[in-house]
């Protein structure tokens, strides 16, 4: 949803990081759809909480931040950053929109999972009051966000996109503007992975090829693996020399 906010060639990467049991959550998405996403410890389980939900803020963890890095074409890359408050991450999102880029936000998400922990369906939404908005359509925003039904419930439904605008805003109060299709891409390939190689010098290069005659390199959005021999490893160093 924060890449449908850019344009063009523009991309941003959102890092989670809490301190909690399930490490950091990293996130690359553009103006384009696409995303990628991992966690460091992706098996991280537990029981349901009182609410009989996920419970996000215990494998999030509360002792931490958020960080968001865009590159928006300029020399430099905006970055923001805000500490996690709850470990709810609609909630952390709201107040990162709110201390980080001064945007008066509301964030809601939710997912439903299978009994075998795969994701069953995903969503969400993001509401941003735009300059010189009402105070009474601010009020009336904010009682119909938290009279809501949660999220997780409405897609449990079956609701769509429009169907969750239709319930925060009325449907006599939405406009669609665009659709933007979502789907996961991973950009990474065999000479990215050797430019990383190269970067770690030539030490560790050279070690490389004493010890296993050649490396492989996992990527860890998509699990692709590549596979690169002495051979090439000796016109890196080559490179470097």
């Amino acid at each position: 949803m924060m890449g449908a906010m850019l344009k063009g060639d523009q991309k941003l990467t959102v890092t989670v990081d809490g301190q909690g049991p399930i490490g950091r959550i990293i996130a690359d998405a553009n103006a384009k759809g696409e995303v990628r996403a991992y966690v460091d410890h992706p098996q991280t389980h537990f029981p349901l909480n009182e609410q009989g939900k996920l419970d996000v803020r215990r494998a999030v963890g509360t002792n931490g931040s958020i960080m968001v890095v865009k590159d928006v074409g300029m020399k430099d890359y905006f970055s923001g950053a805000s500490p996690i408050v709850s470990g709810e991450l609609g909630e952390d999102f709201t107040y990162y929109y709110a201390t980080s880029e001064q945007t008066p936000s509301s964030v809601g998400l939710g997912v439903l999972v299978n009994p075998d922990n795969t994701i069953k369906a995903a969503g969400g939404f993001i509401i941003q009051v735009m300059p010189g908005a009402k105070d009474e359509t601010i009020s009336k925003l904010e009682k119909a966000i938290s009279e809501m039904t949660p999220v997780s419930k409405l897609i449990e439904q079956g609701l769509t996109p429009e169907g969750l605008l239709n319930e925060i805003l009325g449907e006599d109060h939405v406009q669609i503007l665009e659709k933007m299709p979502v789907q996961f891409e991973c950009n990474c390939s065999h000479e990215k992975f050797l430019n990383a190689i190269k970067g770690l010098g030539e030490a560790e290069i050279q070690n490389m090829i004493k010890e296993d005659h050649g490396a492989e390199a996992v990527c860890h959005f998509c699990g692709n693996k590549y596979k690169y021999t002495e051979e090439e490893l000796n016109v890196l160093l080559e490179s470097l020399a």
